[in-house]
């Protein structure tokens, strides 16, 4: 649950009337795109509707049946997050966005690389580019259509290309444990070879190319790689 100071406003203006609640700024992009996947306790830091959540007055249940058709938190939670507004405070706001900016950042340096050098961008490149085409990052839409809102916005000044690339990776017997569990959700064959080391093929993004050789190097000093046509 998140504490009445982390938590802000959240309003829907309807007949004159307002109706309040006090959520987590950090789950409403959630609780949008899927309202199962967060505990209302988790997302309200009081499980209640309000008209006036600073001095405490409530609607009247008459009042939430005429709006909402139902007196249900979560039924009045839902339609107030869809067709209301947040109440962020400056610093809010200016620390939500430049989270969610670093998301998309991420994301396209770790899955988009350069046509003509098949390597990732630098992760400083993607964030010029966005502060040069001035790219407006909501801190309420999901990371992944603002990626795809960005990529667009990007192709016209910076070359993208999203390939995946195969990766054979042979390390020491003594390494496998700590390398198996860093790969294991990417293997696509594995084998021991008869001189003990352990062997596997990967599939990854093209940008995460290299920062997954340097993850594996960093559990296996004596580790051979290669890219697989």
């Amino acid at each position: 649950m998140v504490s009445l100071d982390d938590a802000v406003l959240a309003r829907l203006e309807k007949g004159g009337n307002r109706y309040e609640i006090l959520v987590d700024p950090e789950l409403v992009d959630a609780w949008r795109e899927d309202p199962d996947s967060v505990m209302m306790g988790d997302l309200l830091a009081i499980e209640e509707v309000w008209s006036d959540a600073k001095g405490g007055e409530r609607p009247t249940s008459e009042a939430l049946e005429r709006v909402f058709g139902s007196t249900d938190i979560s039924v009045c939670v839902l339609r107030i997050l869809k067709e209301g507004n947040i109440q962020l405070t400056t610093m809010q706001r200016r620390r939500m966005i430049e989270d969610k900016k670093r998301q998309i950042v991420s994301e396209i340096a770790g899955t988009a690389t350069d046509p003509k050098t098949k390597l990732p961008h630098p992760r400083t490149r993607i964030e010029n580019a966005l502060e040069e085409i001035r790219f407006p990052v909501d801190p309420f839409k999901s990371t992944e259509s603002q990626v795809a809102e960005a990529v667009s916005a990007l192709r016209p000044i910076i070359p993208l290309q999203f390939i995946t690339v195969r990766l054979a990776f042979k390390v020491q017997g003594g390494d496998y444990g700590g390398v198996n569990q860093l790969l294991r959700d990417l293997i696509q064959k594995e084998e021991w070879l008869s001189d003990g080391t352990w062997a596997c093929v990967v599939t990854v993004p093209g940008g995460m190319k290299n920062d997954l050789i340097g993850s594996v190097a960093a559990r296996s000093s004596d580790v051979e790689v290669r890219e697989l046509d």
